[in-house]
């Protein structure tokens, strides 16, 4: 059966350029967004590189959505990543942050990823997690996307020491504050600069354990890339 790399919040912003890259590399492509149809530009995209691919649409907020999605996938998987994420306002009065605000971003951001990184586990003998983090410190105005995304970064790390010694490959990518519609126009960073960074989780085993900040880099080849890491 043919292996595929599953990409999560694929139709747009940094989940885009992961699957152009990804097709780029002749990778069979899983992609998933809320809805199908915003899957159509990266879709018409990857054409070009006469990969296969399965577009699927989940709600990331319902574990009955995610456990459909999942279920629906009938081919082997052995690249995730974990892209998908949600930002919900800005509590510059954060001690009355909105209680609303924190369950949607903990779903989306911890949630939503950790159960995918299961059901993959289960079925994976060899292959690479990487699911998407953020940089975001000393920011008590974001409350609920830093905690969300701490959160991930702690489940992930604990699992890639307990898969350390097998041939999964367990890591954090970090693309940096991008201009994307969660960043904003304001963000330094153009998206396609995460290329090579954010991918190197899944063509190195140097990855495990690690977070890879993409920003680190940026204008490298992806064999410089991964020679880098290896000291990384």
């Amino acid at each position: 059966m043919e292996k595929y790399c599953f990409i999560s919040g694929a139709s747009r912003g940094v989940g885009y350029e992961i699957a152009k890259f990804m097709a780029s590399k002749g990778y069979n492509l899983v992609l998933v967004a809320r809805t199908i149809d915003n899957l159509k530009g990266i879709i018409d995209e990857i054409k070009q590189y006469n990969v296969k691919y399965i577009a699927r649409s989940c709600n990331l907020e319902d574990i009955d959505s995610i456990n459909n999605m999942l279920k629906s996938i009938n081919v082997d998987v052995d690249i995730v990543f974990n892209n998908a994420g949600i930002q919900i306002g800005y509590a510059k009065d954060f001690l009355n942050a909105s209680y609303d605000s924190f369950m949607p971003q903990f779903l989306v951001n911890t949630i939503a990823p950790t159960f995918i990184t299961y059901h993959f586990l289960k079925k994976m003998k060899k292959g690479y997690i990487i699911n998407v983090t953020s940089g975001i410190n000393h920011e008590p105005e974001q409350p609920a996307y830093s905690g969300s995304k701490a959160a991930l970064d702690k489940i992930t790390n604990d699992l890639a020491f307990r898969y350390k010694d097998s041939d999964i490959t367990i890591s954090l990518a970090d693309p940096g504050w991008c201009r994307t519609d969660l960043g904003g126009k304001n963000a330094p960073n153009d998206v396609k600069s995460v290329i090579p960074g954010i991918v190197l989780g899944a063509f190195s085993k140097d990855a495990n354990g690690k977070t890879i900040h993409a920003q680190d880099f940026v204008n490298l080849s992806l064999d410089e890339a991964i020679e880098k890491l290896k000291t990384y």
